[in-house]
């Protein structure tokens, strides 16, 4: 018996001991890695990254409320950012790092529900929010005289609103879907964490005609946006290389290309896990790219808008005297 049959053995050994005791209701979590020797080196590597993470963005968060200068348009779409990362990371890592020292890795049947839920809702809001965002740079760079108009207020929050309320019907619709469909009676889940793809593999029955409508969501709710930032840097580019003044020209770039690192790693990772079709997926490579999104990104956030931007960076400097 090789290695990976003594992994498996003792994953469906787990997997039938953890559904005895919860009589066949809860799922069982195989994790990111399923190597014994790695968990405890995990632990420590997941912990401290949760740890920076929540750091970071609550800075972010503290810094924006306290310094009047960064109340603008632009500042408070990141604050809406950085609270959703930190909402976002939380949802999954907490569980993710117990998992690694825990014997029982097993999730009931409610709590994967409401995972799935909050988890796709907050990634959906933040694949809208990104788009706003750049918005936000393609108004204040190409039509700077009609800023104050364009991106008032009032348009602001009713963007964060639209955003907030399209993730969360959405996860709504696709959450209830899944969790009434019947689940066969093995309920091991080849991931760290209880995402719809992984959930559609338990499925006992034809599920290709709801990867259509998976697959329409993806391209609404993270190719849309996605294009639509393109789109838009594109011209700022055009606006910005036209400009004569290179000082301004720096800026710019800085600010847009900030932007565009974050969510091209964002997009690229989603869109790779949620408009790819059932046959075609590997669970070793989808838990790999799912780290990119639920980890990665919360993570790089608040430093990329941070160490890049004067303003934050001035923001810092005062608040620490």
């Amino acid at each position: 018996m090789n290695v990976s049959d003594v992994i498996c053995f003792d994953i469906l050994v787990s997997a039938m001991k953890a559904e005895n005791q919860s009589f066949g209701t809860d799922f069982l979590l195989v994790g990111l890695f399923q190597y014994g020797w790695t968990n405890s080196l995990l632990f420590v590597v997941i912990a401290t990254i949760f740890t920076v993470a929540l750091t970071g963005n609550i800075m972010l968060i503290h810094l924006i409320r306290l310094d009047t200068r960064l109340h603008t348009p632009m500042y408070f779409l990141l604050s809406q950012l950085s609270m959703i990362d930190l909402m976002y990371i939380s949802t999954t890592v907490p569980k993710m790092a117990v998992n690694f020292l825990s014997q029982s890795k097993t999730i009931t049947f409610m709590g994967c529900e409401i995972q799935a839920y909050v988890f796709l809702a907050l990634g959906g809001t933040e694949a809208l929010l990104l788009g706003f965002m750049s918005y936000d740079r393609y108004v204040a760079i190409c039509y700077p005289l009609h800023y104050p108009i364009l991106m008032s207020k009032k348009i602001c929050c009713l963007m964060v609103a639209c955003a907030w309320a399209s993730g969360s019907i959405n996860a709504f619709i696709h959450t209830m879907y899944v969790f009434q469909l019947p689940f066969c009676r093995s309920r091991l889940i080849n991931h760290f964490f209880c995402e719809i793809p992984a959930l559609m593999s338990l499925v006992c029955q034809d599920t290709s005609h709801y990867e259509y409508t998976v697959l329409l969501s993806g391209l609404i709710i993270l190719l849309l946006p996605f294009l639509a930032i393109l789109a838009s840097y594109a011209r700022v580019l055009i606006v910005v290389f036209q400009m004569s003044s290179g000082k301004g020209q720096a800026k710019a770039v800085s600010t847009c290309s900030s932007h565009l690192i974050v969510a091209s790693l964002f997009y690229a990772t989603t869109l790779a896990t949620y408009t790819k079709p059932h046959s075609l997926r590997s669970p070793t490579r989808d838990k790999v790219v799912a780290v990119f999104y639920t980890i990665m990104t919360p993570l790089l956030n608040p430093f990329i808008y941070s160490l890049q931007n004067k303003e934050v960076a001035g923001a810092m400097r005062r608040l620490l005297g």
